[in-house]
Formats: C-alpha cells, sequence, structure tokens
C-alpha cells in the first residue's frame, strides 16, 4: 500500500513541475507572442479600455491616431495610402499588421514600464493611455515616393548611410488603410498585392545593379583582375556558356566598365573572385542575413536577399550572378544598404525605422542609437566604386539621375524577369563626396533602369538634400 501511495505522489509530484516548466515557458517563451497576436481577445479588450498611442514621422506628422467618434474609439490614417503597407492597420475583424502589429505592446502600454505607470493610473481614476511612436521616416519624402511609382509596382527607399535612419520606405501599389474593414476582401484577391511591403519583402533579381558589390569584392580579394583595361567583344564564354553583352565596349578598364555597365566585364571578375570569395564579399554586404537579428522589427517584416552557397554555383552561374542574374535575388533595402556600404566608407549601420517610445505625458521611454552592422568592404576599395559610379551618372548609363549642382554616386540595373519585361532598377548616393542620403529604386516590368528608375532616384535625391 505504501508502495503505491509513494508512486501515486511521484506521480503527481512530476506532473506539477511538468505545470510549472509549461507555465514559465508560456509566461517567459510564448507570453509577448500570445499578448500580441492580432486574434488575442484579452489584447482587443486592452485596446478598448486605452487610448492607442500615435505614430509620428520625424518632423510630428501624424501618421496614425485613435479618435472617438459616436463613443466607440477608431484607428485613423491621416497619410491615406502612403505608409499602409508599412504602418498597417488595426481591425476589430482582421486584427493588426505592419508596424502597429509590431509594436503593439508600446502603442498600447502593455510593456513593464508602461503597465505599472498604467496601474497607478487606474488607481488614481485617470485615463490610460499607450506610448507614442516617434518614427525616422519623412512624411514629405514618403509621399513624394508614392507620386513617383506613379500606382506602378514598386518601391523607393531612403536612408541615411552615417546612421542607417530610414527616410523614406515606399511601396506600390498600396491601399487605404481607412477603408480597410469594407475593402478588405477585394485587396487580398487583388494580383498586385497590395498589401505587400515591396521595399522589404519583395524578392527581385538585382540585375546590373549588382556590379558595385562584384567589384568591391574584386577590389578586395583579386585586385589583380581589376588592373589594367580588358578588351570587351560582347561576349564572353564560361564552360562552353556564351554570356552575351549589350554592346562591344572595347577596351575598358573597371571605372570605364561600371559607367558603360560592360556584362563580360562584371561576369569575369565573378570568375576571378571563385565561388568561396564570391560568396564571401556578398555576406559582408549583408547578403542571406537579417539586419536585425533578435529585432522584431526586422523579424516580422524583412526577408532577406538571397546568394547560393558555396558549391551550388557552376561557373555559368556564377558569372550570370556577378552581374546580378542567375540565382541572386534581393529586396530594395538590401540594395539600399548595400550602397551604403560604399558611401560609408566600407560600413553599412544597422538600419532603423523606430526613433523614440514616449510616455503620453511627452516624457521619452526610449531612444534608439545609431548602431554598426557591417563592414563591407575597405575604405579604400569604396572610394573606387564611388568614383566609378559618380562616372556612370556622369557619362554613363545614370545620366538621367544627374542633378546641377550636385555631385551623384549611381548604378542602374535592368534586371531580366521570366515573368515578363525586365525589372528597371537605381541605386545611387549624394553628395558623392561626402554622402548625405543614399536611394535604391525598383520598378517592376517597366523596361531600362536608366530611363525609369534614374529619374525617379533623382527626385528623391533633389528632394532630401536640396529642397528638404
Amino acid at each position: 500500500m505504501a508502495v503505491n501511495i509513494r508512486k501515486l505522489a511521484y506521480f503527481l509530484t512530476g506532473l506539477f513541475v511538468v505545470l510549472i516548466i509549461y507555465l514559465f515557458y508560456l509566461n517567459l517563451w510564448q507570453g509577448p507572442v500570445l499578448a500580441n497576436h492580432p486574434y488575442n481577445k484579452r489584447a482587443a479588450a486592452q485596446e478598448a479600455m486605452v487610448q492607442r498611442g500615435t505614430i509620428s514621422d520625424c518632423h510630428g506628422v501624424v501618421l496614425a491616431k485613435t479618435v472617438t467618434q459616436g463613443g466607440l474609439k477608431k484607428r485613423i490614417y491621416p497619410q491615406g495610402e502612403d505608409f499602409a503597407p508599412l504602418i498597417g492597420f488595426i481591425s476589430l475583424r482582421y486584427g493588426h499588421t505592419g508596424l502597429e502589429s509590431v509594436y503593439n505592446q508600446e502603442l498600447l502600454g502593455i510593456n513593464r514600464v508602461s503597465k505599472l505607470k498604467n496601474f497607478i493610473n487606474r488607481l488614481e481614476r485617470r485615463p490610460l493611455a499607450g506610448n507614442s511612436l516617434i518614427l525616422t521616416l519623412d512624411a514629405n519624402l514618403q509621399h513624394l515616393a508614392r507620386q513617383l511609382l506613379n500606382n506602378q509596382r514598386g518601391a523607393i527607399v531612403a536612408l541615411e548611410p552615417k546612421t542607417g535612419a530610414i527616410l523614406a520606405l515606399a511601396s506600390a501599389p498600396g491601399y487605404d488603410p481607412n477603408t480597410i474593414d469594407t475593402e478588405f476582401d477585394l485587396l487580398k484577391k487583388d494580383p498586385a498585392a497590395p498589401f505587400l511591403n515591396r521595399a522589404t519583402q519583395g524578392v527581385y533579381p538585382p540585375g546590373s545593379a549588382f556590379k558595385i558589390i562584384t567589384l568591391a569584392g574584386a577590389l578586395t580579394y583579386a585586385p589583380e583582375a581589376v588592373q589594367g583595361t580588358y578588351n570587351c567583344t560582347g561576349s564572353i564564354m564560361a564552360e562552353g556558356f556564351r554570356l552575351t553583352d549589350h554592346s562591344v565596349h572595347g577596351e575598358v578598364y573597371f571605372q570605364q566598365a561600371l559607367a558603360v555597365s560592360c556584362n563580360t566585364y562584371f561576369a569575369r571578375l565573378g570568375l576571378a573572385l571563385g565561388q568561396n570569395k564570391f560568396y564571401q564579399n556578398a555576406l559582408s554586404f549583408g547578403f542571406n542575413q537579417n539586419p536585425g537579428e533578435g529585432d522584431k522589427l526586422w523579424q516580422d517584416i524583412y526577408i532577406p536577399g538571397k546568394v547560393p552557397l558555396p558549391g551550388q554555383m557552376s561557373k555559368p552561374e556564377l558569372a550570370s550572378s556577378a552581374i546580378g542574374q542567375g540565382q541572386i535575388t534581393v529586396n530594395p533595402l538590401q540594395m539600399a544598404l548595400a550602397t551604403a556600404g560604399i558611401a560609408n566608407a566600407g560600413v553599412i549601420m544597422k538600419p532603423y525605422l523606430l526613433s523614440e517610445v514616449r510616455f503620453p505625458n511627452g516624457g521619452t521611454l526610449e531612444k534608439i542609437t545609431p548602431k554598426r552592422w557591417k563592414t563591407a568592404t575597405t575604405p579604400l576599395a569604396a572610394g573606387f566604386v564611388n568614383e566609378a559610379m559618380q562616372a556612370a551618372v556622369e557619362h554613363g548609363t545614370g545620366q538621367a539621375a544627374a542633378i546641377p549642382g550636385l555631385k551623384v554616386a549611381g548604378k542602374t540595373g535592368s534586371a531580366q524577369n521570366p515573368q515578363g519585361k525586365t525589372h528597371a532598377w537605381f541605386i545611387g548616393f549624394a553628395p558623392a563626396e561626402n554622402p548625405r542620403v543614399v536611394v535604391a529604386a525598383v520598378v517592376e516590368q517597366k523596361g531600362a533602369g536608366g530611363v525609369i528608375a534614374a529619374p525617379i532616384a533623382r527626385e528623391i535625391l533633389r528632394a532630401a538634400l536640396i529642397n528638404p
């Protein structure tokens, strides 16, 4: 009898220990996820009790706020479609998305510090309020970016290379978050995918815009390959595969090759690098990685660009990858970050969108400081690529990005697309001698980057630097 009682005691004790471990797991690991889940009814109840915090741009322009209409709280978005794929929406029927979801706890004031303040407010019978978010984005620049895209499928990113602060993160087509409850079903079925944030989640071949990364890699890992000139005959052979150029360029050195976007020159550089060095160089520019490991924002909204692992590329594929074709994919923010690595003397800063979290009384709860993310290349190599990018704008394929009185560095791209016409790319920065703004623009299936994307990037740079 005693043995059976002992066994039962052990069994019950074991169940109790398992229950304790499970409760710890729910609270410590799954607690934040469950609390922030869009369909959590307790979160919905909290939403009804608390005045949700506002979201504003870097100049105080309100992007999202809660108002009371007919005794009911309603979330409104004064900028309409401009920020929709990024900020997302709040809906009792469809939950919450975008930054509204990522920063739900901050906006409701249910993180630890805010919980204490709201507990005191509850005791003193004061209104409960969430925290406000101040973003790095500039509403005017974002609106211009959306206008320039003109509802064509594509994206524009602008950021500060020295800090990583994102000034514009536009995606088109978008939607009006103010009418989400009535239009959700139609938007979800729309083949243009308006819910997709193309700036951070779009998957594109980079085309010739990738050549700045190949050039930086060659200058760093295979400098002998860029010495002297190379005779472009209009094609290059790699294990029986003929990679053709768009022109016969004759004798070119690396600066000229980038300016005229010579495919055979950069295919040759890729072959000279070899798979291992090509891959290592791509890693140094942030490919196959997320810029915010452990950061809930980037974990939620960012899809990293992909470069095949060593051993997965034949020589023909390596030659194609070196000119931004083959198996390489990128998103526009990734290309902006890679370009920032050139603009910032080889250093890529961690991108950030959230500048500050403020208490309801205006006090600062959290302020973000710039952080270094990657060393992409050496200052010397970055300087050489910068000069070559200036040549591309001054007398090469990127002339449509030129701004009188301002030195612009840039690179065009016309990325082959199996589903239709080429995607138009432009990446660049200005002033070239002391870069303050980096821009990356892609317009889907619209042809040549120098014709379509370069003028768009020019207007973004002009607005950010000359008419801020």
